[in-house]
């Protein structure tokens, strides 16, 4: 394929059609924390049972990256969207049907968790392979569909849940995934420019055969166990924020408004990292997003006024959007291109059974001391195990050569 295709106006398009993409397929992230009170009350059951749903869906989303990796990596992004967006699809219809909270949690683990797999790690590794001298920017414009999803979703079901209930909401969600995602989906069956990267960046071997001076895949279990902490610590305000406003008595309606500030700056802090990443590396800017969203972890301990919480909600969206977008970074940095779908797709399953536990966990707790304080600890506790990692990556990649570096020009060393 001709290397011309990378960072070219097609390479925009491409773009700008995989950011559409996953902000659709990212509703099936964010419509349980806004239907959680609503389920709770539905069933009859505690908050950690509630939770269940979206623990089962993040473990989905999760496994399914590695398949969707897998996918994408033998046959194209193609192919992994479409299973993406018709399971995405099917499995919000049958969960607006659900008789109970078994086939609710079931459906919405298994359909829908797969439809937000199809819809996320196969396409954030897709662009990263047609971009060279922009790529830290494209990955996170293209991650920042996951964020602009939390932006645009939350506020909408709300509206509808109040409007129509939740059965309709989610019926008619399903029906406009179908007829939105799958026509977009073809928009993606080019391949992207592996051949030529390979041959460029595979000339000494020696280069990615012990990335930091480790091997491969235990360089993948650190970013994978950075990626649980990092989404253990991340979780508590993102699944939980709407409930705690419930519970402080301010409502679901400005609980969903901090959750849809929280990732709309998301989205600002991704660009903005995005950026910063192209000219200090992936693991600066992992270091640098973990030191940020601690802070951001403790602000949340000693508020509890309404303003106070919709700037501290902003300011955490601000502070924790690179994080995950780094991991890409820095896989694209010291694995080869070929692996890219599969170690992302480990790596993005690690930060998903990350917000999976952190979202169970932070509710058992509020069930167990009746308040979301210990949640919050336990957060912060978290992300200092991340911030240990990012520390180690960085003293190792001290040293060690960069595979992927453009010069000024575009061109790889």
């Amino acid at each position: 394929m001709d290397r011309g295709l990378q960072d070219s106006p097609y390479a925009c398009l491409r773009l700008g059609v995989a950011l559409v993409l996953m902000t659709i397929g990212g509703v099936g992230m964010y419509s349980m924390p806004v239907a959680l009170a609503s389920i709770q009350a539905e069933f009859g059951v505690e908050r950690a049972a509630a939770t269940l749903p979206y623990t089962l869906t993040m473990i989905g989303f999760g496994l399914g990256g590695i398949l969707m990796g897998r996918l994408s990596d033998r046959f194209g992004v193609i192919v992994p969207v479409l299973v993406g967006a018709s399971s995405l699809g099917v499995g919000f219809i049958a969960v607006g049907t659900a008789p109970n909270l078994f086939t609710f949690t079931l459906a919405h683990g298994l359909l829908i968790g797969l439809g937000c797999s199809g819809t996320f790690a196969p396409l954030v590794a897709d662009i990263s392979l047609w971009f060279t001298r922009h790529r830290g920017i494209a990955v996170a414009v293209c991650a920042s569909g996951n964020y602009l999803a939390g932006a645009v979703w939350p506020p909408v079901l709300n509206h509808f849940f109040e409007a129509a209930g939740w059965r309709p909401t989610f019926i008619g969600v399903g029906l406009f995934a179908l007829a939105a995602a799958l026509p977009l989906a073809f928009f993606m069956r080019r391949r992207a420019p592996l051949p030529v990267l390979s041959g460029e960046l595979h000339g000494r071997k020696d280069l990615h055969a012990r990335p930091l001076g480790v091997s491969p895949n235990a360089l993948t279990a650190v970013l994978a166990l950075a990626g649980v902490a990092c989404c253990v610590a991340m979780a508590m305000p993102q699944v939980h924020i709407v409930a705690y406003c419930s519970d402080l008595g301010y409502g679901a309606a400005r609980g969903s408004e901090m959750l849809a500030l929280m990732l709309g700056s998301g989205v600002v802090s991704r660009l903005a990292f995005g950026w910063i990443s192209d000219r200090i590396g992936g693991i600066r800017t992992l270091l640098a997003g973990s030191i940020l969203q601690g802070i951001a972890l403790v602000l949340f301990l000693p508020v509890d006024g309404l303003m106070s919480l919709y700037a501290v909600s902003a300011l955490f969206g601000l502070f924790q959007g690179g994080l995950v977008p780094a991991y890409a970074i820095i896989i694209r940095e010291y694995f080869a291109p070929g692996e890219a779908g599969l170690r992302v797709g480990i790596v993005i399953m690690a930060t998903l059974f990350g917000m999976a536990l952190g979202g169970w966990i932070s509710g058992a707790l509020f069930d167990l001391t009746g308040s979301y304080r210990a949640a919050f600890v336990n957060s912060i506790a978290f992300n200092l195990l991340n911030l240990t990692l990012a520390l180690w990556l960085l003293r190792r990649a001290r040293g060690a050569p960069l595979r992927t570096r453009p010069d000024p020009a575009g061109s790889i060393p």
